[in-house]
């Protein structure tokens, strides 16, 4: 099956041999190929607080999301939520139509996220709903971890008067946590946690902070002033922290104790909801005791997302310490492009592969260029292309991302 999106760092060949390795075992994934899938739907509809925490974690500066008075003043009328709200509202990060099937001693990471707009915003009181449907995969041998998949499944959004929000389709890795440990590849790469000075911290604080100011008012470039070779402002985020990365977690709201319920596709036999998929030791939940215990269902206690703010999780998943999470990454490239489109504008479609996790004490930049303009485009509009790559401190690539991003004229 075909596979489009890539996590560069962990799909180099080895020279190991198969017999060398683990396989995954895939006898409860085939038979699932293409069919709807289940999941879970949250119960209430989306609140000005689940709006401002969202982008108070993605360290979003942009006031119609967060200032009641800005945005009354405004156009909208009031608050509305950043385009990237829709994997916030989602169960699972969005990757659940991509995590299907129990494939024991298993993990996963994001490997990239797609997604297209359709001009439909999200304000308080609006409630969005999911259809989710197991598309491909396919199995590589990588340094990472051997034996791979590379899944990919497909969400469509949609709000109460079935509205069309937008459409995703996300990529995971799936691998075995033993041979992903056993390889530690990541142990070899990254080093200890990253220690700024008083200086540098400064000069980062600087480059936020001008980021941050830059388009506070919304203002839209049009697109006939704007050219290929064109500049985006540069962003830094970080350094990332335990603190940080719990922030981001606790901004999805599936993460809340009784939030959501469980929902299947009809017609479907064996339809994937919320079966096991083989997480390893002490990284599945207890769906039945979490009736009961909070922690039981809160992924920071158990369950997979641990490895987040626990380096020694981390070590036993493959990760050197404490890391980020995709859909963090994949929001915060939408936010980044819709904050310089302004409010005459729009992300219509992004295409992100996932290179590298964002680590502990890392910092991630920001550097964006227009590739290329499309007065006549299949959406009807203006777009221009951008070319976004996320890097670390060291160079390092995390995401790449190309977009297509609507302007006035």
């Amino acid at each position: 099956m075909k596979r489009e999106h890539t996590l560069s760092s962990t799909t180099e060949s080895t020279s190991e041999t198969a017999s060398e390795v683990t396989e995954l075992d895939l006898s409860d994934v085939d038979h699932r190929v293409g069919k709807p899938i289940g999941g879970g739907q949250l119960w209430d509809p989306c609140s000005t607080s689940d709006i401002r925490r969202w982008v108070m974690a993605m360290d979003n500066p942009n006031p119609i999301h967060w200032n009641e008075q800005f945005a009354r003043e405004s156009r909208y009328g009031g608050i509305i939520a950043p385009q990237s709200i829709a994997v916030a509202l989602d169960y699972g990060h969005g990757a659940a139509p991509a995590c299907v099937g129990h494939i024991p001693n298993s993990h996963l990471i994001f490997g990239g996220e797609e997604w297209w707009f359709y001009g439909t915003p999200v304000r308080p009181g609006d409630k969005l709903f999911q259809e989710r449907r197991f598309h491909d995969y396919k199995v590589a041998d990588t340094k990472f971890a051997g034996p791979t998949m590379f899944s990919r499944g497909d969400t469509t959004h949609t709000n109460q008067h079935g509205a069309l929000v937008a459409r995703e389709r996300s990529t995971a890795i799936r691998y075995l946590t033993a041979e992903a440990t056993k390889r530690g590849m990541y142990d070899n790469q990254i080093g200890v946690v990253r220690r700024w000075t008083n200086d540098e911290l400064i000069e980062l604080e600087a480059l936020r902070r001008e980021w941050l100011l830059s388009n506070r008012l919304g203002v839209s470039p049009h697109f006939d002033e704007v050219k290929v070779g064109d500049k985006l402002p540069r962003r830094v985020i970080g350094p990332h922290s335990i603190a940080s990365f719990t922030t981001e977690y606790r901004a999805f709201l599936f993460n809340i104790w009784g939030t959501f319920e469980w929902v299947a596709p009809e017609g479907i036999d064996d339809p994937w909801v919320y079966q096991d998929p083989g997480w390893g030791e002490g990284f599945g939940f207890d769906e039945e005791d979490a009736k009961i215990d909070p922690r039981k269902r809160d992924g920071l206690y158990v369950g997979p997302s641990r490895g987040h703010i626990d380096a020694e999780k981390a070590g036993e998943v493959g990760m050197a310490r404490a890391y980020g999470y995709g859909a963090t990454m994949g929001a915060w490239c939408t936010d980044f492009l819709a904050n310089w489109a302004g409010y005459d504008g729009m992300v219509r479609h992004t295409k992100a592969d996932f290179r590298a996790p964002a680590f502990e004490g890392d910092v991630t930049y920001f550097d964006a260029e227009i590739i290329d303009k499309q007065a006549q485009s299949e959406w009807g509009v203006p777009l221009v292309q951008i070319k976004l790559k996320l890097t670390n401190q060291d160079g390092d690539g995390l995401v790449s991302c190309i977009a297509e991003v609507e302007l006035p004229l």
